[in-house]
């Protein structure tokens, strides 16, 4: 009887999973890159996926350079892939170069550890999927994802650090 309340709780945890809307996906995108011209930073694109990092939506601004769609991709794919911001998986790189080496490859080359990847929450603090930025500086990429996160009514991991461990994050310790 155990066993079956287990395992029925288990079945139950994924019923509440979200995922991001393409409405959602496309405010994301759209206030990035609006923002990104009022802050005059160099064309950037923008990518939004699903959890299991499907494409939900993507846009390249004129004058990008060439393969930002694999750059974007592959800040939201770490975002995703190790519950993290980009930025945090970079700094795990440079902490860490042995093991990134082993995640990049684990990841078929897909996992890109650098600034402008973030996880995108619900409400809840569930995560309903990931966005990443490139094009300027990382801190500027990560800047725009946040900008276009908060503008779809979203919300980020900083923006739920008081929810601690329940949804997977660890409390700052002052």
């Amino acid at each position: 009887m155990a066993q079956h309340g287990a395992a029925e709780v288990r079945s139950n945890e994924f019923s509440h999973m979200t995922t991001i809307t393409m409405a959602q996906a496309d405010r994301i995108i759209d206030a990035a890159i609006a923002r990104g011209v009022e802050l005059n930073c160099r064309p950037i694109s923008v990518i939004v996926v699903e959890p299991g990092c499907k494409v939900k939506a993507f846009k390249k601004e004129d004058g990008a350079s060439m393969i930002r769609f694999e750059m974007a991709f592959g800040k939201a794919y770490a975002a995703l892939a190790l519950g993290r911001s980009s930025s945090l998986v970079h700094q795990r790189a440079e902490e860490r170069p042995i093991f990134m080496r082993f995640l990049i490859a684990a990841s078929d080359e897909q996992l890109f550890p650098e600034a402008g990847g973030l996880l995108i929450r619900d409400a809840e603090g569930e995560v309903i999927g990931a966005v990443g930025v490139t094009g300027d500086t990382g801190e500027r990429d990560e800047e725009l994802a946040a900008h276009g996160i908060h503008a779809a009514g979203l919300k980020t991991d900083e923006d739920c650090r008081h929810m601690g461990r329940r949804i997977g994050l660890i409390q700052k310790t002052s």
